[in-house]
């Protein structure tokens, strides 16, 4: 949020006009189909390399969140894809109808820094680990623009206390790439960031 704000304020002083909205239409059914979708694609992924390689996945060729993912996915039926595939069309059509009013929605990029590594792995035994620990980390605007296909940037404007940057989202109208890469240009020279690098462990 100190990143969201620090943002809000630069644009402001780069003369820029902002409101307080809210992403409209993204509503528990809308979720739920954000999810078959991601089970399904992930089922086609290892078919297709299945197919490609002439033989099914050995039990080291996926991690655990890949396998139990393809395994969700074998199940949904043809049916309930398409039904998820509309949802999603429904969902882009609500955003764009929104952002005809919006040249840009900006949000954080993420809900929280980075996890360690490590944090986030799936086991065996767990094999939704991974998903419990980072589906909410990464449930924001970047998710907007993979349902919708509208183009969108994270722009490291912000550093926390322990040198990491922290992005912020900007997700544009379909189509419109040029008005994010105009915006990143200003903010890139009012607060330049390529001469940075976060501290690296050894």
């Amino acid at each position: 949020m100190a990143a969201l704000d620090d943002a809000v304020a630069l644009c402001s002083s780069l003369g820029h006009d902002l409101v307080e909205t809210e992403l409209p239409g993204l509503t528990a059914e809308v979720g739920a189909a954000i999810g078959t979708v991601f089970v399904t694609a992930s089922a086609w992924i290892v078919e297709y390399w299945s197919r490609r390689l002439d033989r099914a996945p050995s039990d080291g060729d996926l991690e655990p969140l890949t396998r139990a993912y393809w395994e969700r996915g074998r199940r949904v039926s043809a049916a309930a894809y398409l039904l998820a595939i509309e949802d999603c069309q429904r969902f882009a059509r609500v955003v764009a109808r929104w952002l005809n009013g919006i040249d840009l929605w900006l949000t954080p990029t993420l809900s929280m820094p980075p996890a360690m590594i490590g944090e986030m792995t799936s086991t065996a035994d767990d094999p939704l680990r991974a998903l419990r620990a980072g589906g909410a980390t990464v449930a924001y605007a970047g998710v907007v623009a993979n349902l919708t296909g509208n183009p969108a940037m994270s722009v490291p404007l912000w550093w926390n206390d322990t040198g990491l940057p922290i992005g912020v989202h900007f997700l544009g109208r379909y189509g419109d790439e040029a008005t994010l890469l105009r915006l990143a240009g200003q903010l890139e020279s009012a607060r330049p960031w390529a001469h940075r690098r976060p501290p690296l462990a050894s």
